[in-house]
Protein backbone atom coordinates (compact mmCIF):
# COMPACT_ATOMS: atom_id res chain seq x y z
CA UNK A 1 0.00 0.00 0.00
CA UNK A 2 1.22 3.27 -0.72
CA UNK A 3 0.33 6.26 1.42
CA UNK A 4 -1.26 9.76 0.11
CA UNK A 5 -0.76 12.89 1.80
CA UNK A 6 -2.88 15.95 1.43
CA UNK A 7 -3.56 18.89 3.31
CA UNK A 8 -7.22 17.62 3.56
CA UNK A 9 -7.37 14.19 4.74
CA UNK A 10 -4.88 10.97 4.50
CA UNK A 11 -5.47 8.84 1.69
CA UNK A 12 -4.26 5.20 1.18
CA UNK A 13 -4.41 4.32 -1.71
CA UNK A 14 -3.45 1.02 -3.63
CA UNK A 15 -0.37 1.55 -6.52
CA UNK A 16 -1.71 3.34 -9.56
CA UNK A 17 -1.42 1.53 -12.97
CA UNK A 18 0.71 3.85 -15.45
CA UNK A 19 0.54 3.30 -19.33
CA UNK A 20 2.73 4.47 -21.63
CA UNK A 21 0.96 5.36 -24.52
CA UNK A 22 4.46 4.80 -26.36
CA UNK A 23 7.54 3.53 -25.23
CA UNK A 24 9.39 6.33 -23.14
CA UNK A 25 12.09 6.81 -20.48
CA UNK A 26 10.06 7.82 -17.90
CA UNK A 27 7.75 5.26 -17.52
CA UNK A 28 10.38 2.66 -15.80
CA UNK A 29 11.12 5.84 -13.67
CA UNK A 30 8.20 6.81 -12.53
CA UNK A 31 6.83 2.91 -11.71
CA UNK A 32 9.86 3.26 -9.15
CA UNK A 33 9.13 6.19 -8.04
CA UNK A 34 5.86 6.83 -7.16
CA UNK A 35 5.64 3.99 -6.92
CA UNK A 36 3.16 2.74 -9.44
CA UNK A 37 2.14 -0.70 -11.01
CA UNK A 38 3.53 -0.69 -14.88
CA UNK A 39 0.34 -1.19 -17.08
CA UNK A 40 0.15 -3.58 -20.03
CA UNK A 41 -1.88 -3.13 -23.26
CA UNK A 42 -1.89 -4.33 -26.64
CA UNK A 43 -2.10 -2.61 -30.44
CA UNK A 44 -2.07 -3.32 -33.75
CA UNK A 45 -3.24 -1.62 -36.99
CA UNK A 46 -6.50 -3.63 -38.98
CA UNK A 47 -5.37 -4.05 -42.80
CA UNK A 48 -7.44 -0.79 -43.22
CA UNK A 49 -5.17 1.47 -40.76
CA UNK A 50 -7.79 1.36 -38.20
CA UNK A 51 -6.61 0.70 -35.11
CA UNK A 52 -7.03 -2.43 -32.61
CA UNK A 53 -6.82 -1.93 -28.41
CA UNK A 54 -6.32 -4.30 -25.66
CA UNK A 55 -5.91 -3.88 -21.95
CA UNK A 56 -3.92 -6.38 -20.20
CA UNK A 57 -3.89 -5.03 -17.66
CA UNK A 58 -7.04 -5.30 -14.92
CA UNK A 59 -7.75 -2.11 -13.64
CA UNK A 60 -11.38 -2.04 -12.18
CA UNK A 61 -11.11 0.45 -9.22
CA UNK A 62 -7.46 1.32 -9.79
CA UNK A 63 -6.23 4.63 -10.20
CA UNK A 64 -4.45 5.16 -13.93
CA UNK A 65 -2.16 6.82 -15.39
CA UNK A 66 -1.44 8.00 -19.02
CA UNK A 67 1.95 8.76 -19.73
CA UNK A 68 2.38 10.14 -23.18
CA UNK A 69 4.53 12.87 -24.98
CA UNK A 70 2.36 14.54 -27.05
CA UNK A 71 4.80 15.40 -29.97
CA UNK A 72 3.95 14.97 -33.60
CA UNK A 73 -0.10 14.49 -31.52
CA UNK A 74 -2.30 13.80 -35.11
CA UNK A 75 -0.60 10.31 -35.16
CA UNK A 76 -1.33 9.92 -31.34
CA UNK A 77 -4.16 12.02 -30.56
CA UNK A 78 -7.00 8.89 -31.56
CA UNK A 79 -5.10 5.78 -29.86
CA UNK A 80 -4.99 8.04 -26.68
CA UNK A 81 -8.66 8.61 -26.49
CA UNK A 82 -9.30 5.37 -26.97
CA UNK A 83 -7.24 3.71 -24.31
CA UNK A 84 -8.74 6.49 -22.02
CA UNK A 85 -12.13 5.67 -23.16
CA UNK A 86 -11.57 1.92 -22.21
CA UNK A 87 -9.82 2.07 -19.38
CA UNK A 88 -13.25 4.18 -18.17
CA UNK A 89 -15.39 1.64 -19.70
CA UNK A 90 -13.30 -1.23 -17.64
CA UNK A 91 -13.93 0.50 -14.20
CA UNK A 92 -11.27 2.76 -13.29
CA UNK A 93 -11.56 4.98 -10.35
CA UNK A 94 -9.83 7.59 -12.05
CA UNK A 95 -7.57 8.11 -15.36
CA UNK A 96 -4.90 11.18 -15.41
CA UNK A 97 -2.49 12.08 -18.16
CA UNK A 98 0.87 12.70 -17.79
CA UNK A 99 2.04 14.44 -21.08
CA UNK A 100 5.86 15.91 -20.06
CA UNK A 101 5.49 17.67 -23.66
CA UNK A 102 1.76 19.15 -23.76
CA UNK A 103 0.76 20.01 -27.42
CA UNK A 104 -1.51 22.42 -29.10
CA UNK A 105 -0.30 25.51 -27.17
CA UNK A 106 0.86 27.98 -30.53
CA UNK A 107 -2.61 28.77 -31.98
CA UNK A 108 -3.91 30.97 -28.80
CA UNK A 109 -5.63 33.45 -30.83
CA UNK A 110 -7.34 34.00 -34.04
CA UNK A 111 -4.85 35.72 -36.19
CA UNK A 112 -6.04 35.83 -39.27
CA UNK A 113 -10.04 35.54 -40.30
CA UNK A 114 -11.33 32.12 -40.45
CA UNK A 115 -8.59 30.55 -38.21
CA UNK A 116 -9.26 28.11 -35.76
CA UNK A 117 -7.93 28.35 -32.35
CA UNK A 118 -6.63 24.90 -31.93
CA UNK A 119 -5.28 24.98 -28.55
CA UNK A 120 -9.38 25.90 -26.78
CA UNK A 121 -10.72 23.52 -29.05
CA UNK A 122 -8.14 20.50 -28.22
CA UNK A 123 -7.96 21.71 -24.15
CA UNK A 124 -11.75 21.35 -24.35
CA UNK A 125 -11.69 17.69 -26.34
CA UNK A 126 -8.86 16.52 -23.89
CA UNK A 127 -10.70 17.56 -20.37
CA UNK A 128 -13.85 15.73 -21.70
CA UNK A 129 -11.61 12.44 -21.61
CA UNK A 130 -9.77 12.64 -18.44
CA UNK A 131 -9.55 13.57 -14.66
CA UNK A 132 -6.17 15.92 -14.25
CA UNK A 133 -3.77 16.82 -16.28
CA UNK A 134 0.28 16.80 -15.47
CA UNK A 135 2.36 18.70 -17.77
CA UNK A 136 5.42 20.13 -18.02
CA UNK A 137 6.80 23.93 -19.09
CA UNK A 138 3.46 24.23 -21.50
CA UNK A 139 3.87 27.06 -23.72
CA UNK A 140 2.38 29.52 -22.64
CA UNK A 141 2.14 33.07 -24.43
CA UNK A 142 -1.00 34.57 -24.59
CA UNK A 143 -2.44 32.77 -21.87
CA UNK A 144 -1.18 32.97 -18.23
CA UNK A 145 -1.92 29.25 -16.92
CA UNK A 146 -3.48 26.25 -18.33
CA UNK A 147 -6.83 26.73 -16.67
CA UNK A 148 -8.02 29.04 -18.82
CA UNK A 149 -8.36 26.86 -21.21
CA UNK A 150 -8.45 23.05 -19.53
CA UNK A 151 -11.39 22.58 -16.99
CA UNK A 152 -9.94 19.63 -15.40
CA UNK A 153 -7.14 20.00 -12.60
CA UNK A 154 -3.85 20.69 -14.00
CA UNK A 155 -0.30 21.05 -12.72
CA UNK A 156 2.81 22.46 -14.15
CA UNK A 157 5.67 21.43 -13.62
CA UNK A 158 9.01 23.55 -14.67
CA UNK A 159 12.05 21.97 -15.50
CA UNK A 160 14.32 25.56 -14.87
CA UNK A 161 15.77 24.13 -11.81
CA UNK A 162 17.08 21.46 -13.17
CA UNK A 163 18.91 22.70 -16.25
CA UNK A 164 20.01 25.25 -13.02
CA UNK A 165 21.80 22.75 -11.06
CA UNK A 166 23.59 21.54 -14.38
CA UNK A 167 24.61 24.98 -15.20
CA UNK A 168 26.67 25.69 -11.65
CA UNK A 169 29.11 23.16 -12.62
CA UNK A 170 30.11 25.23 -15.66
CA UNK A 171 31.84 28.34 -15.62
CA UNK A 172 32.27 31.30 -17.84
CA UNK A 173 28.84 30.75 -19.65
CA UNK A 174 26.55 33.47 -21.72
CA UNK A 175 22.88 32.23 -21.25
CA UNK A 176 21.11 33.21 -24.51
CA UNK A 177 17.46 33.77 -25.32
CA UNK A 178 16.51 34.01 -29.20
CA UNK A 179 13.34 35.78 -28.71
CA UNK A 180 11.49 37.92 -25.66
CA UNK A 181 9.37 34.84 -25.75
CA UNK A 182 11.81 32.75 -24.54
CA UNK A 183 12.95 35.06 -22.10
CA UNK A 184 10.68 33.79 -18.91
CA UNK A 185 13.04 30.87 -19.01
CA UNK A 186 16.32 32.51 -19.44
CA UNK A 187 15.54 34.91 -16.74
CA UNK A 188 14.36 31.73 -14.48
CA UNK A 189 17.57 30.05 -15.12
CA UNK A 190 20.34 32.91 -14.67
CA UNK A 191 18.04 33.70 -11.20
CA UNK A 192 19.43 29.79 -9.83
CA UNK A 193 22.82 29.54 -11.40
CA UNK A 194 24.09 33.47 -11.64
CA UNK A 195 25.43 33.22 -14.96
CA UNK A 196 24.72 36.62 -17.15
CA UNK A 197 22.28 36.18 -19.76
CA UNK A 198 21.23 38.32 -22.82
CA UNK A 199 17.58 38.18 -24.75
CA UNK A 200 17.91 38.79 -28.85
CA UNK A 201 14.82 40.37 -31.06
CA UNK A 202 12.96 38.12 -33.57
CA UNK A 203 11.24 38.61 -36.83
CA UNK A 204 9.53 36.20 -38.24
CA UNK A 205 8.40 36.12 -41.99
CA UNK A 206 6.81 32.74 -42.08
CA UNK A 207 7.10 29.21 -40.39
CA UNK A 208 10.44 28.84 -40.95
CA UNK A 209 11.52 32.35 -41.91
CA UNK A 210 12.93 34.33 -39.03
CA UNK A 211 15.40 36.90 -37.95
CA UNK A 212 17.28 37.05 -34.88
CA UNK A 213 19.42 39.89 -33.77
CA UNK A 214 21.24 40.02 -30.53
CA UNK A 215 22.72 42.66 -28.66
CA UNK A 216 26.40 43.41 -28.14
CA UNK A 217 28.61 40.90 -26.84
CA UNK A 218 31.85 42.51 -27.17
CA UNK A 219 32.59 41.59 -23.45
CA UNK A 220 31.43 38.10 -23.71
CA UNK A 221 33.32 36.59 -26.83
CA UNK A 222 35.41 34.14 -24.60
CA UNK A 223 32.32 32.73 -22.85
CA UNK A 224 30.34 29.90 -23.89
CA UNK A 225 27.30 30.82 -25.44
CA UNK A 226 24.39 28.36 -23.94
CA UNK A 227 20.90 29.18 -26.27
CA UNK A 228 18.16 28.64 -24.20
CA UNK A 229 14.80 28.08 -25.24
CA UNK A 230 11.43 26.03 -24.06
CA UNK A 231 10.60 24.08 -27.53
CA UNK A 232 13.52 22.81 -30.22
CA UNK A 233 10.64 22.66 -33.03
CA UNK A 234 11.92 23.50 -36.61
CA UNK A 235 14.97 24.98 -34.87
CA UNK A 236 15.19 27.94 -37.53
CA UNK A 237 15.01 31.17 -34.46
CA UNK A 238 17.63 28.88 -33.24
CA UNK A 239 19.97 28.53 -36.19
CA UNK A 240 19.51 32.32 -36.85
CA UNK A 241 20.96 32.49 -32.84
CA UNK A 242 23.66 30.76 -33.97
CA UNK A 243 24.49 33.08 -36.94
CA UNK A 244 23.98 36.12 -34.80
CA UNK A 245 26.52 34.13 -32.18
CA UNK A 246 28.91 34.12 -35.00
CA UNK A 247 28.94 37.28 -36.49
CA UNK A 248 30.18 38.63 -33.12
CA UNK A 249 32.87 36.43 -32.83
CA UNK A 250 31.48 33.56 -30.49
CA UNK A 251 32.62 30.62 -31.04
CA UNK A 252 31.47 27.91 -28.38
CA UNK A 253 28.10 27.29 -28.18
CA UNK A 254 25.83 25.61 -26.57
CA UNK A 255 21.99 24.59 -26.76
CA UNK A 256 19.80 23.50 -24.23
CA UNK A 257 15.98 23.01 -24.66
CA UNK A 258 13.08 21.96 -22.07
CA UNK A 259 11.46 20.00 -25.46
CA UNK A 260 13.61 18.69 -27.93
CA UNK A 261 10.99 17.99 -31.23
CA UNK A 262 13.95 18.38 -33.50
CA UNK A 263 11.75 18.63 -36.84
CA UNK A 264 13.15 17.19 -39.99
CA UNK A 265 16.80 16.28 -38.42
CA UNK A 266 17.55 19.97 -37.21
CA UNK A 267 19.20 18.74 -34.43
CA UNK A 268 21.92 17.49 -37.26
CA UNK A 269 21.61 21.03 -38.35
CA UNK A 270 22.55 22.31 -34.99
CA UNK A 271 25.59 20.14 -34.53
CA UNK A 272 26.76 20.94 -38.43
CA UNK A 273 26.40 24.61 -37.46
CA UNK A 274 28.68 24.62 -34.60
CA UNK A 275 26.95 23.71 -31.59
CA UNK A 276 29.31 21.61 -29.38
CA UNK A 277 26.45 20.01 -27.02
CA UNK A 278 22.56 19.64 -27.02
CA UNK A 279 21.29 19.62 -24.01
CA UNK A 280 16.78 18.52 -23.33
CA UNK A 281 15.00 16.86 -20.88
CA UNK A 282 13.22 13.58 -21.48
CA UNK A 283 10.32 14.59 -21.94
CA UNK A 284 10.26 13.58 -25.52
CA UNK A 285 13.09 10.63 -26.53
CA UNK A 286 15.90 12.04 -27.98
CA UNK A 287 19.55 11.47 -27.99
CA UNK A 288 19.84 14.55 -26.28
CA UNK A 289 18.26 13.73 -22.89
CA UNK A 290 20.58 14.88 -20.28
CA UNK A 291 18.13 15.93 -17.54
CA UNK A 292 15.61 13.30 -16.18
CA UNK A 293 12.10 14.90 -15.32
CA UNK A 294 10.76 11.82 -13.23
CA UNK A 295 11.80 13.23 -9.30
CA UNK A 296 9.98 16.31 -10.07
CA UNK A 297 6.96 14.97 -11.61
CA UNK A 298 6.30 12.55 -8.88
CA UNK A 299 4.83 14.74 -5.98
CA UNK A 300 2.32 16.50 -8.67
CA UNK A 301 1.05 13.23 -9.82
CA UNK A 302 0.49 12.02 -5.88
CA UNK A 303 -1.14 15.02 -5.41
CA UNK A 304 -3.29 15.10 -8.38
CA UNK A 305 -4.34 10.84 -7.53
CA UNK A 306 -5.01 11.99 -3.86
CA UNK A 307 -7.12 15.09 -4.22
CA UNK A 308 -9.36 13.05 -6.88
CA UNK A 309 -9.42 10.34 -4.25
CA UNK A 310 -10.33 12.61 -1.58
CA UNK A 311 -13.24 14.71 -3.59
CA UNK A 312 -14.97 10.74 -4.18
CA UNK A 313 -14.88 10.13 -0.86
CA UNK A 314 -16.38 13.19 0.55
CA UNK A 315 -19.25 12.55 -1.78
CA UNK A 316 -19.35 8.70 -0.87
CA UNK A 317 -19.61 10.47 2.43
CA UNK A 318 -22.05 13.11 2.35
CA UNK A 319 -24.13 10.92 -0.05
CA UNK A 320 -24.49 8.10 2.12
Amino acid sequence: MATVMNSTMDVELTPAILFALNEHPLQSQLCQRLPAVNGQHSTRRFPDGESYLRIDTAVQDRHCIVLADLAYPDDKFLSLIFLVATLRELGAASVGLVAPYLCYMRQDKRFSAGEAVTSRIFASQLSSQIDWLVTVDPHLHRYHALDEIYTIPSKVVHAAPLLSQWLLSQKAMLLVGPDAESEQWVSQVASICHHPYVVGSKQRLGDTNVIVSLPDLSNFKDYTAVIIDDVIASGQTVVKCIDALHKQGVKHIFCASVHGIFVDGVDKVLLEKGVSQLITTNSIPHASNMLDLSDILVAPINQSIALLASAVNCNTISGS
